[in-house]
């Protein structure tokens, strides 16, 4: 497995940036479309490296043969900032293109998934709910699910109050592409192909009534889900332990 820092200017974001993207050592048959690939996201306080400085990403993806692009995206909450950079359009359009531009990476939906934890899990179901054609599972670790909630729960004077207020403005996010609990509504009366969820929570995180809340919204559509609610608090134990299970619950 080759771990490699990479270092590109973004057209979109008009600014250096970096990701770091794991791929495996395996040759490619002459019939494969590239390396099966899963775009890993990094929370609130995080940056493209956490994953591979907190877990053992690297020897997870090793085993199952799978590539792994891990972006940048600040404080964004995976959107196109009101007062910011336009992390939405660069996360869904350009990442993507240029990754499979310098990386042998597959272009096909059966062989890309999206997962990430807290501020990446809510980007994760965001990117694969409003984008179903590009992933064919998503997985949230201690997601921000219900995000409206959150927003109007949260003291104007945390940071985190003017993080939204730089990403989303005074924008209501309910009922918008924002938010994930109407995304499976509207998704779940459409013909669209659904990708597969997985969901997992410990129940002692902060961020567990609003999980419970997706859980109750989502076993009540079409969509194919794995709910995992166990003990656990947010922090990096529990999540090294379940993208090992994520890993291994994606459709290989």
């Amino acid at each position: 497995m080759a771990k490699i820092t990479c270092e590109f200017f973004s057209t979109v974001l008009n600014l250096n940036t970096t990701m770091t993207v794991l791929i495996p050592d395996r040759e490619l048959s002459t019939e494969e479309h590239g390396y099966k690939t899963l775009y890993l996201l990094h929370g609130y306080s995080d940056n493209h490296s956490a994953w591979t400085r907190r877990t053992s990403i690297e020897r997870y993806a090793e085993e199952a043969g799978i590539a792994v692009v891990m972006p940048e995206v600040d404080h964004s909450f995976y959107t196109d900032m009101t007062y910011g950079k336009k992390y939405w359009t660069f996360l869904t359009k350009e990442l993507p293109a240029l990754a499979r531009k310098l990386f042998p990476l597959s272009d096909r939906r059966v062989d890309n998934f999206v997962a990430g934890l807290s501020m990446g899990g809510y980007g994760a179901f965001k990117w694969a709910l409003n984008c179903p054609d590009q992933f064919a599972a998503a997985a949230s670790l201690s997601g921000v699910l219900d995000l409206a909630a959150h927003q109007e729960l949260t003291p104007i004077d945390e940071p985190i109050a003017k993080s939204l207020k730089h990403a989303f403005g005074d924008e209501p996010l309910g009922r918008t592409m924002h938010d994930i609990l109407y995304l499976i509504e509207q998704h779940n009366q459409d013909s669209q192909v659904k990708p597969m969820l997985y969901q997992a929570c410990g129940t002692e995180d902060f961020l567990y009534q609003g999980n419970v809340t997706f859980k109750e919204r989502v076993g009540q559509t079409e969509f194919q889900v794995k709910t995992v609610f166990d003990p656990g608090t947010h922090e990096w134990g529990y999540w090294d332990k379940h993208i090992q299970n994520v890993i291994n619950w994606l459709p290989l």
